[in-house]
């Protein structure tokens, strides 16, 4: 069991947990959530001792050992890959090490015959001599081919280094597996497949993920990180975001009640305090109005975006019909239709192609051979994955910015739009060339909003958003009446969104009226 006791931590003025007390424990999951900058991968070193706190301490059983998926990829370039992955088991191989040196040694003594013995029967408790195999297995099933097994690392790309830390992390059967952000850079088959090793592994694992259906398919409970606390729930992502939003609903309904029987109070107080007939009264509501109790109740930390995409031109019949479109180096070949109520994932190893596949669709780009027709009712909007060309050398504030794609140039109306999308006040005087990933983002998004058009495409809309954003984006698409083209890492956004699924390889389409979940498990067969 792994046991945090009266944690506190702060760097300067920013407290970011104070009198942490919790208890991690055997078989259980724990996905660790909050705000950006809340102290999520932070509470993670601590939880593995490469940071102090400085109030209270953690505690692990005594045998029990830890594994974390480390983050520098080029930590290990001087090792092979197979005994990076073994030094995840770090004892185990200084075990195998020390043993093998006194076999080397040519004037091997009986004090060394004695030493060997003993470290044969440590290297044999912890099943040394299948750690090879075992290592072996990981790294097949993370799909690193056998001839790189005893490669260096340094000729790794940085994919497959990914994978090799993951396989360290997993290795040896640690009894207490930290993991921070383990999905990223793999694929959804291989992520498929860790969602399945880690339900069926037995100790115990905290991850921080921003990864939602990875969260919801893994953990058996959350540790919510907000207002310098770590609250934990028992479920999953889902059952912790339906549950905070009812009890924050059901707070501020109370509160509001509150104050309104308080302001009936007051003012009956105020009116016939000093009548004489109406005394008795009066301090009846006195003392009522003392035991009122109004909640300090603080919104979360986070901060959702509101995101609600509208059109007012309907959609008639003819929408898109995409027929033999050709793109040298990328696809051939490809044809589709879209139907009226159609949101369709796009999907396909390469990214590029589908890049150029929506740029090809809104006419940024020529195909060499093929046709595509858009209906005369369709209006489009579309999310570039590079967006750079929207804010380089761009010396325009948010709302000067937002006006240039807005009918109506008003600073209040076009305040309004930035407020939904975070950028309140001074906020929205920031200069947009000097705007972070994530907000340049939600710039597009608002850009999105306004332009109301009733055919959206968007080529990974979540790259560089936070849990809070990703969340209500996803329900903003979920609500779009209107058709769409969509490609997304996040599952938990394709499966939710999407009712048909485009899978675009070279000279092969795969085109079905699935969910995403359905689509992997076919593919997966």
């Amino acid at each position: 069991m792994l046991q945090v006791s009266g944690v506190s931590l702060q760097y300067g003025s920013k407290k970011l947990f104070e009198d942490v007390n919790l208890k991690f424990t055997k078989g259980n999951c724990y996905g660790i959530i909050g705000a950006n900058g809340a102290g999520k991968s932070t509470f993670l070193k601590v939880l593995s001792g490469e940071i102090e706190p400085q109030k209270g301490y953690v505690t692990l059983d005594k045998n029990e050992r830890m594994s974390v998926l480390q983050q520098n990829q080029n930590m290990y370039d001087d090792e092979t890959v197979l005994r990076t992955v073994m030094l995840g088991y770090k004892h185990l191989v200084e075990v195998m090490d020390e043993k093998d040196a006194l076999y080397a040694n040519p004037d091997f003594s009986e004090e060394d015959g004695i030493r060997a013995a003993e470290l044969e029967s440590e290297f044999a408790e912890m099943n040394g001599y299948d750690a090879e195999f075992q290592a072996q297995q990981l790294l097949n099933a993370l799909e690193i081919p056998e001839e790189l097994h005893y490669a260096p690392m340094s000729g790794l790309d940085a994919k497959q280094k990914v994978r090799v830390l993951l396989a360290q992390a997993l290795f040896g059967n640690p009894d207490v597996l930290l993991l921070d952000e383990p999905t990223n850079n793999l694929d959804i088959k291989t992520v498929r497949w860790l969602e399945n090793y880690l339900m069926d592994f037995e100790n115990t694992i905290i991850i921080v993920s921003h990864n939602r259906h990875f969260l919801n398919k893994v953990c058996t409970n959350i540790c919510d990180v907000d207002f310098g606390k770590i609250n934990m729930y028992v479920g999953n992502y889902d059952f912790w975001y339906q549950t905070s939003q009812l009890l924050a609903r059901q707070q501020k309904e109370q509160n509001k009640k509150a104050e309104q029987r308080a302001k009936e109070l007051q003012e009956f107080i105020a009116r016939f305090a000093a009548n004489a007939s109406k005394s008795r009264q009066a301090t009846s509501r006195k003392k009522e109005l003392e035991k009122l109790t109004i909640n300090d109740f603080k919104p979360s930390l986070r901060k959702y975006p509101y995101i609600d995409f509208k059109f007012e031109k309907e959609i008639g019949n003819d929408i898109l019909m995409v027929e033999g479109l050709t793109k040298k180096g990328y696809f051939e070949n490809v044809s589709f239709t879209v139907q009226k109520g159609e949101k369709i994932g796009i999907v396909s190893d390469k990214s590029t192609t589908i890049t150029m596949l929506y740029d090809i669709l809104t006419g940024k780009e020529q195909p060499d051979a093929g046709t595509v027709k858009w209906g005369k009712t369709i209006s489009v909007s579309y999310f570039p994955q590079n967006n750079n060309e929207f804010f380089e050398n761009c010396d325009l504030n948010l709302v000067e910015w937002l006006s240039q794609f807005s009918s109506d140039h008003y600073e209040e109306y076009l305040r309004g739009w930035l407020g939904r999308m975070l950028f309140s006040g001074e906020e929205a005087l920031k200069k947009a060339k000097v705007l972070s990933g994530g907000e340049k983002v939600r710039c597009m998004l608002a850009k999105m909003m306004l332009e109301g058009s009733n055919f959206l495409i968007f080529d990974e809309p979540t790259n560089h958003l936070d849990l809070e954003s990703i969340t209500a984006l996803n329900n903003g698409l979920s609500n779009y009446r209107g058709c769409m083209l969509l490609t997304s890492h996040d599952q938990e956004l394709m499966n939710t969104v999407a009712n048909r699924i485009i899978e675009i390889e070279d000279t092969k389409v795969y085109d079905r009226p699935v969910s995403y979940d359905e689509y992997v498990d076919e593919i997966s067969q």
